[in-house]
Formats: C-alpha cells, structure tokens, sequence
C-alpha cells in the first residue's frame, strides 16, 4: 500500500496542492486528472520519491517494489532491449549482472562459488530463470518483433522506444506501477493490450492520461487536481465528470437559495427596522441573516475553450469523389488505388496500418500534395478547411496571435478577432504572444480558430487531440459532433472516433476497407 501523507508541493510563492492524504490500495487504478500544469506529474514525481514534498511524506512497505514509466526516451541507448526491460526489476538485474561476472572469471575461487551460490538462491526467489522469457512476451504483446530483442535501444525508432520503456515498467509485476502519459506514441492494437493489461492487473496502478476512453476502461478510481487539492472519486472518468458537476451544480443552487433568502432578509430589515412595531422582528432577521454562508465555490484550473464549426453554407449533394489515387514517397508505395465517395453527412473516421498513409491522404486531399495517380471531384457547393498534423509550418513568423489570426479572418477588426481568441483561451496580453514560441496545445487551438474562421462545410483532421489537454480535447470533440458539414478525420482518441464517426475506411497494405458502422462495431467491441 502507498500513502500520501499531508503532502503539500509548492514552488515558490505558487502552491500545486496542499495537505493531501490518500491510500492508495492493492487491487485498484486511479487516474490522476487535472488541468495543464495543476501538478499531475508532479504527483507522481512525489509519489515516486523522484520530488521531495514541499510537506509531509510518502510511505509504502519496504517490501514493496515500485515501477516507473520512464520518459527519457535515450538513458538506454548502449544496452540490449531485452537487458533494458529486465532493469524494470534492478534489484534482479543486478544479481544477474553479478553473478554473470563471477562465472566468467579466469580464476574461479571458493569464495567465489559460496557467493555464486546466495545470488543464484536469491535469484531463483525472484524468479529470475523466467526474466528473459517473460520480458520477450511483454515485448511480443508490445509489438516488438523477436529479432529485435538483442538489438542496442540506439538502434530502435523513437516509437519502439517508448514501448521497450513501458514493457521495462510493466516487468516483474511490480507492487505500485506509476505510468505517465503511457498510451502517447501507442498504436490502437498496443493501448487495446494495455487496457487489457491493467485490468487484469491485481496490484497498484497510478495512472496520468488524456484518454478518456482509456481512463473509462481501466481506473476505478479518479484523483481530480484542482482547487489546490487532490480529491479522490470511485469510479471511472465518466462517474467522476458525472459526480463533481453534480456537486458544482448543487452548491450553485443552494447558495442561488441563500442569496435570495439574504435578499429578502435584508429588504425587510431596511423597511422596518426604524419601525417600533417591527423592530423585533427585523432584529430577530438580522440575527438569521448573520447566520447564513454562502459555500465558497473556487475558480478551477480548468478552462474548456470554445470550439464550434459552422459552415457559412449548407453542401449539396455533390460532396467529394476520390478516384483511383495513387502515391509512393522515397520508394514506398503509401496510397495504391484508393476511391471512395463522401455523401451527405458523412463524417469519415480513416484508419490506416502505415501512419504516414494516412497524412499523405490528407495532404492529396487538402491539394498540398499531389497524387501520381488519380483525381479529386469536389462538389461545386463544397470549401474545405485542414487541420495538418504537423503544423509547425503555419507559425514561421514573428506576428503575434491576434495577427495571425487575423489573416483568415473575413473581419479584421482587432476587437473581434481579441474576442474570438479569447474563446479559444488566449486573452489579454496572451492574444500578444509571438505564434513562433507558442506551445504545442497554443498552437492546436491556433489551428482549430483558423478553421473556425473559415466557415469552410468539409474539415480535414490528422490528429488534432496531439498535445490538447482533456478540457480541450472534450471541446473539440463536442465541436466535431456538432458540425454539420462533411469531414474526414483520424485520431488516437478513442471517444472521439467513436462518437463522432458514421463510417470508418481503413486503409490496408493491400486492400481498403469502408464500412457504414461506428468505430466500436467496427473493432467488434459493439
């Protein structure tokens, strides 16, 4: 068991939390939530003994191992991926690592087979003849081919790194397991195994993710950051947004019921309290007024921007006719043949086995790229907006928010461009930043107002979730089953494919499929 213990976190004169007390129990996931930079990491960092406290302690058995997701992707790069997972156990890969040094010396002693003989004793206690064997099962579920196993971590992509250091956390069957951000950089097939994973997973398991999906599938516990507090909910992410609006709402109602019982008290005081004949009574009010609190209701950290697509006219019938594209890129051949019509209403979510496929359709489609083969037949009726999923490109220069903004405005007014960027979060002296040293979630919501403006009815989106925290992720997705134009989309956010799509295409190496269904029925889970 894991506790925290009257911990309080502050830099400086900024406190993250203060006095929070949690026990974190055996059986159970908890999600840590929370608006950008309220301390979920940081919570983790003192979980973890990586943060001291600014105030209290952390205390778990001594007994008790603890496993963190690492997040430097290149602390590994000189050891073998096998040898990387089995350090998710250090105390076992030390052993393995000494013993391993004594039977190879040239000068085998007595002594030295008397200490061979405790660590292999302490070695088989830890279940050490089963580490290679279970860390390449961990890898295998991961999608790490056998053949890679032995190789050097410098000799892996960026994106097999971050597997390789989630397998490292998940070895060995740790007492705690602490995992930030694990389903980044995670293929839909890996996060499904994950889920599966921790559900099943009888030990601790302290969890920080954007997903809401995933946080639904797997936690039992929610532990929301805000207000200066740490407070724990049961249940998943969908009961705790449930419960505290529920809370939100009904102290909105009792303290609406106290102003206006304080209103009437304090009108019948101001009429009669120079009246002898009412001068009790209006005391006696004065005494029942002193008496009520309003509850203090705290600004939260959380801000959900204001994400809403209209199209400035409604599509015909004619929407878009994609025929027959085809596209190879430095020698690999990404989109062969791939047709399909968008009809009215369709909102289209696009799969694909290669990533890059998908963004090479995009682009095509969004006429930054050109096809080798094949056309595009867009109807007459029909003005498209695209959210790239590198976006970098857009914010070469030294203007600020409101100016760039204003560029793909039909109004260049400054006051209803500082309006609009104010709906997207970005108000005061934050409208005057420079869009080059934007952050990535700044520069998501650049992006989103830009396509807002354009009044465009058929929106483009590769991966428009990246980097959005949960408040704008849930505006965004409310945004996009709203609209009521045509669009085509892909994302690594489960909630949102599922709620917004009618029909899913997903491109294959050698065939495409394109289905009218949901995208759980289409993964079969529906």
């Amino acid at each position: 068991m894991l506790n925290a213990i009257g911990v309080t976190v502050r830099f400086g004169k900024r406190t993250l939390f203060e006095d929070v007390n949690i026990k974190f129990n055996k059986g159970c996931c908890y999600g840590i939530i929370g608006a950008n930079g309220a301390g979920k990491s940081t919570f983790l960092k003192v979980l973890s003994g990586e943060l001291e406290p600014s105030k209290g302690e952390v205390s778990k058995e001594k007994t008790e191992r603890l496993s963190v997701l690492k997040q430097d992707h290149f602390a590994y790069e000189e050891f073998t991926v096998l040898d990387t997972v089995i350090m998710g156990n250090q105390e076992l890969y030390n052993i393995m690592k000494e013993k391993n040094e004594i039977y190879a010396k040239p000068d085998f002693s007595e002594e030295d087979g008397m200490k061979a003989a405790k660590l292999e004793e302490k070695f088989a206690e830890l279940d050490g003849w089963n580490a290679e064997s279970d860390a390449a099962v961990l890898l295998n579920n991961l999608g790490i081919e056998t053949e890679k196993h032995y190789k050097l971590m410098s000799e892996l992509e960026a994106k097999e790194k971050v597997k390789v250091l989630l397998a490292q956390a998940l070895f060995g069957n740790p007492d705690i397991l602490l995992l930030d951000e694990p389903t980044n950089d995670l293929d839909l097939k890996t996060i499904s195994w994950l889920e599966e994973f921790l559900i099943n997973f009888e030990n601790t398991v302290i969890v920080v993710s954007h997903d809401r999906y995933f946080l639904n599938k797997v936690c039992t516990h929610i532990a929301d950051v805000d207000f200066g507090k740490i407070k724990v909910y049961p249940g998943n992410y969908d009961f705790w947004y449930e419960s505290s609006q529920l809370a939100l709402k009904q102290m909105k109602e009792s303290n609406k019921k106290k102003e206006e019982k304080i209103k009437e008290l304090q009108e019948f005081i101001a009429r009669f309290s120079a009246n002898a004949s009412k001068s009790k009574q209006a005391t006696s009010r004065k005494k029942s007024l002193e008496k009520i609190e309003l509850d203090e209701i705290k600004p939260s950290n959380r801000k959900y921007p204001y994400i809403d697509f209209k199209p400035d006219r409604e599509p015909g019938k004619e929407i878009l006719q994609v025929k027959n594209i085809s596209k190879t890129i430095n020698g690999e051949k990404l989109l062969n043949n791939i047709s399909f019509t968008v009809k009215t209403g369709d909102k289209i979510a696009i799969l694909a086995d290669n990533e890059i496929a998908k963004t090479v359709l995009f682009q095509i489609i969004a006429g930054e790229l050109q096809p080798d083969e094949g056309e595009l037949i867009w109807g007459t009726t029909i003005t498209n907006s695209y959210f790239p999923k590198d976006n970098a490109y857009l914010f070469n220069s030294e203007d600020t928010i409101t100016d760039w903004l204003r560029q793909y405005s039909k109004d260049p007014d400054e006051t209803y461009v500082r309006s609009f960027l104010g709906r997207m979060l970005f108000s005061g002296e934050e409208a005057l930043k420079k869009v080059n040293v934007l952050s990535g979630g700044e520069k998501v919501r650049c992006v989103l107002a830009k396509i807002m403006l354009s009044g465009a009815n058929f929106l483009i989106f590769d991966e428009p979730t990246n980097h959005l925290d949960m408040e704008s992720i849930t505006a965004l997705n409310n945004g996009m089953m709203k609209f009521t134009g045509n669009m085509l989309f892909t994302s690594h956010d489960h909630q949102l494919m599922q709620t917004v799509a009618n029909r899913v295409i997903d491109i294959k190496e050698n065939e495409m499929i394109d289905r009218e269904i949901s995208y759980n029925q289409y993964l079969g889970i529906e």
